[in-house]
């Protein structure tokens, strides 16, 4: 479909969709079966399985045309069940491995039967996505860790949603983009229909359900005070600034039970260059397991080596969030430079530790005092990067427990660390069904959501690699699929 069809429809869409506050009394013009709040993978998901199923869908994306597709434009693989390798994927990831994965990462802080239920629905779930426009490569250098338990998307996250954005308008999905919803009307636990603003002004439309997948609140800086305080102000939002929490925030007031820890995320170590908003995947950074972690006291402060990148490289943002100033660096010698993935941010370079600490402005001392320490407390071993090898420290606090060489060869290499918030935890909680359980612990009987919004069912704490698209493409495809059940029932 060319750009002119799509301008031509959405002209078009705007005239008949595009319907004035009235008083509450008034009948709107149009009545969806299905409305989706959010244009990201989830929100989209829950569109292509309801208008499959026979349901009228509208989805309403606040963001711009270009930058439409939330945190999932920045995404490039998923993590689901399959029990063969193929040409894309190396080997198996059966249920028990899924399981004890997330069991780790999230240390337990779990919904046991939507976690379960999750894992047993992303079974082959790359089939689905395949039929509906995305396309596979194998992992890349500097992922492999990832390449037989995740589908990476060639093209990246960009590609996939631009393959679901044609595929839900070939499926006869309205979209309408720049229409941030504001408010939600519910009646004795049931919706009934929708405000948002497009261009200023303020619209309503009606719907028999409505599927939110609007995402968290990791944007909206005042709300990430309440929990963090002035440090928030310190903060990388490394994904899209339109998730706001709006939507998030509207059915917390109206009665949604929430679930989840304002404070938990997923946030990584980027680099401190990145830009304020959506810097997005090409400003993290994978150097940590290689190299040494230091605050701006130039101590190290926690287990660079505790386990494979993709399974702790989500809790480093937080980690780093607990320093002082918010900031840390990350060192490395000549010997690692090629094992990860670079960051877009060329590397601080130094022919010496102590020329390291001018260029990153700590004090030279104290750094040559740690990378000293940390060399004499690492004991033989057989280095391997694709392994949880046998190089360690010993005697020293914090340790290393793995991938540990001395820094002993030059040049050097340095990055800056800031938090990067990507998505936050504090979610609605929700059922089997994907039906928002109100405080009253009753499930609202026409409302859905799907993705980050709802994530926190299922990530207490924690994350591992490309598990968030796990959660927002099954429980789209289970909230969309529910939402149409619902409205031709």
């Amino acid at each position: 479909m060319c750009f002119v069809t799509i301008f031509l429809r959405q002209q078009i869409l705007l005239t008949i969709t595009m319907v004035p506050d009235r008083n509450s009394g008034d009948d709107i013009s149009k009545t969806y079966d299905v409305l989706v709040v959010g244009g990201g993978n989830a929100a989209l998901c829950a569109a292509m399985t309801a208008q499959e199923a026979g349901a009228h869908v509208l989805l309403l994306e606040g963001s711009p045309r270009v930058f439409r597709g939330g945190n999932s434009r920045h995404t490039r693989n998923i993590r689901y069940l399959h029990e063969s390798g193929n040409e894309f994927l190396t080997g198996p990831y059966q249920e028990d491995e899924f399981w004890d994965d997330l069991m780790r990462v999230t240390e337990g802080q779990t919904n046991e039967k939507l976690s379960r239920l999750l894992i047993r629905e992303s079974n082959n779930i790359g089939e689905w996505m395949a039929r509906h426009g995305c396309m596979f490569q194998p992992a890349m250098r500097g992922t492999l860790h990832l390449a037989r338990t995740n589908g990476f998307f060639l093209g990246g996250g960009k590609a996939l949603i631009n393959a679901y954005y044609n595929t839900a308008l070939n499926l006869g999905v309205e979209i309408v983009y720049e229409a941030e919803v504001v408010d939600l009307e519910i009646r004795d636990n049931a919706f009934i229909s929708a405000t948002f603003k497009l261009q200023g002004i303020s619209h309503k439309v009606r719907a028999k359900t409505v599927v939110v997948a609007s995402g968290g609140f990791q944007a909206n800086l005042e709300w990430l005070r309440e929990s963090w305080g002035e440090p928030a102000d310190n903060f990388i939002i490394r994904g899209t600034p339109y998730d706001t929490g709006t939507v998030l925030r509207v059915l917390l007031d109206k009665g949604a039970k929430p679930i989840g820890d304002p404070r938990q995320c997923h946030a990584v170590a980027i680099d401190a260059r990145a830009p304020k908003f959506d810097g997005g995947i090409v400003t993290r950074l994978d150097c940590v397991p290689f190299g040494i972690a230091v605050n701006n006291h130039a101590q190290r402060f926690y287990d660079e080596g505790e386990e494979f990148w993709p399974k702790r490289y989500a809790i480093w943002g937080r980690i780093v969030a607990q320093q002082p100033n918010q900031v840390a660096y990350a060192i490395i010698d000549s010997k690692s430079i090629d094992l990860f993935m670079p960051s877009v941010f060329p590397p601080i370079e130094a022919d010496s530790i102590r020329d390291m600490a001018v260029k990153m402005e700590l004090d030279p001392s104290a750094l040559e005092k740690t990378v000293a320490s940390f060399n004499r407390s690492i004991r033989p071993g057989t280095f391997d990067s694709e392994i949880m090898d046998d190089c360690a420290t010993e005697g020293l606090e914090p340790p290393k427990s793995h991938w540990a060489r001395p820094l002993d060869t030059p040049p050097f290499y340095g990055y800056p660390l800031r938090p990067g918030i990507t998505f936050t935890y504090l979610s609605l909680t929700v059922d089997e069904q994907a039906q928002v359980i109100m405080k009253d612990n009753q499930p609202a009987s026409n409302i859905f959501a799907a993705g980050e919004i709802m994530s926190g069912n299922i990530l207490g704490k924690g994350y591992m690699g490309g598990f968030g698209m796990t959660i927002g493409t099954v429980f789209g495809r289970i909230a969309g699929r529910e939402a149409a059940r619902y409205a031709m029932g």
